[in-house]
């Protein structure tokens, strides 16, 4: 049962998450808001899936989110010949006991970054369904728990490039977000020749936070309150989904939770101990569209599951009831580089 001291105030959140923004932003210049989505899945006990072309720094983010926090963290080269068992673990015969020993895998560790994961096969991919949703890892009929926190930070390359897999619809479902993080502007990327050009940023950088800090603000975000009105509006968003006519496979339930649980930490990064549509709507495309599948009429005239999920947020009608009544947003805090998710309609 959770107490309060396993809790942190929101102004102790918003401090926390600050520092850490601070920190990856050091390394990551020009990108606000994917650092503020990575800070988001983090708090609420999400995955996170990176993709975009070589060489933009999708590794780089998630090994600088990794460095920030006082935690464990492994790497994993997802690569052809990759083994589920180099990712799991194996059990092996001890000749002296006489027994057999466990050998943990590369998965446990509280922070796993997978680089490149969509160029392993299928079989090895699949190997991180039951850590991903369940964080437990089964061996020889044996289960051992993760650590926690338990974060998943995977980069992919597109479909389209040389050597990749497409990942299996049931582990894209398991991502609570995906997000490109797109070529830097001009600016930003002189910036990059300064700061990385002589040495690697990586190599100064200091935790900012522990990982039982992690831990309270996690119980924190949960205690973020959504209204009955606020939970319809994204049942109906995901709902509408399942019924597009220019979609195929539209979201699961699994997918509502995860937009919920995004908002909460939306929320709680904003200052606010409760939920507004806007939190949703910011949210729905990053964590909605890699989940989805478009159908062939729909590739063919070049609609993406991006433009099918803000079509449907202007569709959907928005709750007019009005935030709760209770605590104001945290004095002094300031969002966290909270913008519309451009597209949205403002409410």
């Amino acid at each position: 049962m959770t107490t309060y001291d396993d809790r942190a105030s929101l102004a102790d959140l918003t401090t926390a998450a600050e520092r850490i923004r601070r920190s990856v932003e050091a390394v990551i210049e020009g990108k606000p808001e994917v650092v503020r989505l990575s800070l988001t899945v983090l708090l609420a006990e999400g995955h996170l899936l990176i993709e975009d072309v070589p060489g933009v720094g999708k590794t780089m983010l998630a090994k600088t989110l990794a460095r920030s926090i006082d935690c464990s963290v492994r790497r994993i080269q997802f690569t052809p010949d990759l083994l589920p068992s180099d990712i799991t673990g194996v059990s092996i015969f001890d000749q002296q006991r006489r027994d057999f020993e466990f050998k943990p895998g590369a998965v446990f560790a509280q922070i796993v970054i997978g680089d490149e994961i969509n160029r392993a096969s299928p079989k090895t991919q699949s190997a991180l369904l039951e850590s991903l949703e369940e964080r437990q890892v089964t061996v020889d009929g044996q289960t051992y728990e993760l650590p926690s926190p338990f974060m998943v930070v995977a980069t992919q390359n597109p479909v389209e490039m040389e050597g990749t897999y497409p990942l299996p619809e049931a582990q894209r479902d398991r991502f609570m977000a995906r997000v490109s993080i797109g070529y830097p502007s001009p600016e930003a990327e002189l910036q990059m020749l300064d700061v990385h050009g002589a040495l690697s940023p990586l190599d100064d950088l200091q935790p900012v936070a522990h990982a039982h800090d992690i831990l309270k603000l996690i119980e924190t975000v949960r205690g973020v309150h959504v209204a009955d009105a606020v939970r319809r509006y994204a049942v109906d968003i995901v709902a509408a989904t399942r019924t597009h006519p220019d979609l195929r496979l539209g979201a699961s339930p699994r997918a509502t939770l995860h937009l919920v649980r995004a908002a909460k930490a939306s929320a709680a990064l904003s200052g606010r101990e409760y939920v507004l549509p806007d939190d949703l709507q910011a949210l729905a495309v990053p964590v909605l569209a890699h989940r989805l599948l478009p159908t062939a009429q729909a590739q063919l005239n070049r609609r993406t599951a991006e433009q099918v999920v803000l079509d449907i947020l202007q569709r959907t009608p928005v709750p007019a009831s009005a935030p709760p009544a209770g605590p104001a947003p945290v004095a002094g805090a300031r969002p966290l580089y909270g913008q519309q998710q451009p597209g949205v309609r403002q409410l």
